[in-house]
């Protein structure tokens, strides 16, 4: 992306050169210098050009990067082969690995001068490239038309917007889920939990499940930033509001508080399981490894936890008024506000998004697609009936989302970790919860600056 620097002994035999140039070749000598000095130093933060040919059937090579494992790889280089046999003149570089170090390997090429046209990026960081003007603005084509987003849901796309630009744009959707182990509960004659059901009510209920089935009827949540973002929003609050946190002391005290008195009645395991299930390793969710009646996740992780156990399993929304959910980005692709084929990466882009072979190629392996024209497509299509639960419930509660909250600030992966820590200090009985509460406060301030 970025002209090589010279080295030394190249730029003194330029200049022992120039000595013999005519005057008006040196002057323009010195011009083109001027024009290429920002592109040397100042690509990231301008932006480069389109190719000066205006001939469609230039060769065009573009790189991309993305994180997932090989059954990703394999779907995601077959869309980029049919883009491929469409536009001949277009070719890949592609590159991928496992999300563990992706983000370390992303910064590293953006720091080097090297980002890829296109590449994914979560709510995680999204915030982050957009400040440092690595995104491109996608705005201007969502209004043209040539990224169409019009059949996304409104609160999906506005997802990707950053300080009033479209950052990236959702290569999938999902949302919170509370899956529970249907198994269990059938065999021992309990009632499943059901969306709309309040806090104290699941708590009640997982009490139950607890008494009769000498497991614990729910992990506790107060570590997991997506129970908690739900019920602060049920509380008329959010997580973060402008440049700020869009919560208080108190509102963290009482979260902590409502999970040390579910823990009090038994309704939750003991804190050394708690930490287990505070693990984001997919295969030791509690609900798999038969340690709790359910598990905080996403929904679309449904099918990967049924790889775990062989009892059946259900998701209904988070307790609470549903609208607080929202349709959210389960990951983005964005592109390099530098790239020299911006018009062809944002093509490649609405390709993956919009067009109906990509999608059949696709499938949900980043989330139901965004698209709902496509989504249906691609659900027919879906054999697996784990999926097809997961599908089916975002699907119903697509009707009750309520509007997309901003996308998080640039420390929000650090926020995280602090209430995983914070929520431990609570658990384990090490700390009040007022007193977790504070430090929890005082780390989100110092991670988001």
């Amino acid at each position: 992306m970025y002209p090589a620097t010279p080295s030394t002994a190249d730029a003194t035999t330029a200049r022992s050169h120039r000595t013999q140039l005519p005057r008006r070749r040196l002057l323009r000598g010195i011009a083109a210098v001027a024009v290429a000095m920002p592109l040397m130093f100042g690509a990231a933060a301008c932006g480069g050009d389109e190719p000066a040919s205006t001939d469609p059937n230039a060769p065009v090579k573009l790189s991309i990067f993305w994180w997932g494992g090989e059954a990703r790889a394999k779907l995601t280089e077959e869309a980029l082969a049919l883009y491929t046999k469409q536009h001949p003149n277009v070719t890949f570089e592609k590159t991928w690995q496992a999300n563990q170090g992706y983000f370390d390997k992303l910064a590293t090429l953006t720091a080097g001068g090297n980002p890829p046209d296109i590449f994914q990026i979560d709510d995680n960081f999204l915030t982050e490239y957009a400040a440092r003007n690595t995104t491109l603005d996608l705005t201007s084509y969502k209004d043209n038309g040539k990224l169409d987003v019009s059949k996304f849901p409104k609160s999906l796309w506005q997802y990707g917007v950053v300080d009033g630009k479209l950052a990236g744009v959702a290569a999938g959707e999902n949302t919170q889920g509370l899956v529970y182990n249907k198994t269990l509960l059938q065999k021992n004659g309990l009632p499943e939990p059901t969306t709309g059901m309040s806090w104290e009510e699941h708590i009640a209920w997982a009490e139950q499940v607890s008494k009769k089935t000498k497991i614990p009827g729910t992990m506790d949540p107060s570590a997991d930033y997506k129970a908690f973002w739900v019920w602060l929003r049920q509380q008329g609050k959010d997580l973060y509001k402008g440049k700020e946190l869009g919560f208080t002391v108190e509102d963290v005290t009482r979260w902590f508080e409502l999970w040390k008195g579910a823990r009090d009645r038994g309704a939750t395991p003991t804190a050394d399981v708690i930490h287990e299930g505070n693990a984001t390793d997919i295969t030791k969710q509690l609900v798999v490894t038969g340690k709790a009646a359910t598990s905080w996740v996403w929904a679309n992780q449904l099918p990967e936890l049924k790889k775990n156990t062989k009892d059946e399993l259900g998701v209904v929304a988070y307790p609470g008024d549903p609208s607080a959910q929202w349709a959210r980005a389960s990951m983005y692709l964005s592109v390099f506000k530098g790239s020299k084929h911006k018009d062809v990466a944002v093509d490649v882009v609405n390709f993956l998004l919009n067009d109906p072979e990509a999608a059949k190629i696709l499938g949900t392996d980043r989330g139901l697609p965004s698209n709902l024209d496509i989504r249906k497509l691609v659900s027919d299509d879906v054999k697996d009936p784990a999926m097809k639960t997961s599908i089916a419930v975002e699907t119903e509660l697509a009707q009750k989302f309520g509007e997309s909250p901003q996308v998080p600030l640039k420390g929000h992966s650090k926020v995280r970790a602090e209430l995983i820590k914070a929520a431990e200090e609570a658990q384990y009985g090490r700390a009040t919860p007022a007193k977790a509460a504070e430090q929890f406060i005082a780390a989100c301030k110092a991670a988001i600056g």
